[in-house]
């Protein structure tokens, strides 16, 4: 959890544990990371895609680079209107192959959604077209700040790693990291002090019954 949900380094997380009385390696970090970390992405979104209302109405549409050994590659988010990451995925590039690809991904997890909002790239409307839902995309000036403020925790962690090496390494980690930040995602700023204290414990109770199964 403390190197997933926070921007930590491997060795990062060795020295917290390390005060905790907890005598690891980072390498023990990173393979608890890739044994256990899917795992818990895959629950957490289980849990949450029965017990949420409906995501459909609303989604917004974004696509970010990350350099992968000096090449640029594409990560594509669908965010709906509550600021959940639905689903992240990786490109080579960003045409309607890819835009269509991601769309199909998404749909197939959480039904059709009632309005796309995206930018102005091209490659989203003429694979918006292609589904024969055109009519659904909505542009505009900051209408997707939605999903451009989801970018930021990611970018956060981004900096605390030493860059991805592979396309499935960054489709793996930005999967599991969507899916932790979600669960202990409160919208501090929207909520009182009680309220934000009350959802905190709720989802570190929540990560510690998927510890415990």
């Amino acid at each position: 959890m403390l190197y997933v949900r926070f921007p930590l380094s491997r060795r990062n997380a060795e020295d917290l544990l390390h005060e905790r009385g907890i005598d690891i390696s980072h390498e023990t970090v990173r393979f608890w990371w890739h044994r256990f970390g899917p795992m818990f992405a895959a629950e957490i979104r289980k849990r949450r895609i029965e017990g949420m209302k409906s995501s459909r109405w609303r989604w917004h549409l974004d696509e970010v680079f990350v350099k992968i050994n000096g090449e640029r590659q594409y990560l594509w988010r669908a965010v709906d209107h509550e600021g959940e990451v639905l689903e992240s995925f990786v490109t080579k590039t960003r045409d309607r192959k890819a835009a269509l690809k991601f769309l199909k991904k998404t749909m197939k997890k959480h039904g059709r959604a009632d309005v796309f909002v995206t930018d102005k790239l091209r490659s989203y409307g003429v694979a918006l077209r292609d589904l024969g839902m055109g009519d659904r995309q909505e542009t505009g000036r900051w209408v997707n700040n939605r999903a451009e403020n989801s970018h930021l925790p990611f970018r956060r962690r981004e900096r605390a790693m030493p860059r991805f090496r592979r396309m499935r390494t960054l489709q793996k980690f930005a999967a599991v990291h969507a899916s932790v930040n979600n669960l202990f995602n409160t919208e501090r700023s929207l909520s009182s002090r009680y309220l934000f204290k009350q959802n905190r414990a709720a989802a570190l109770a929540e990560w510690r019954s998927l510890c415990a199964a």
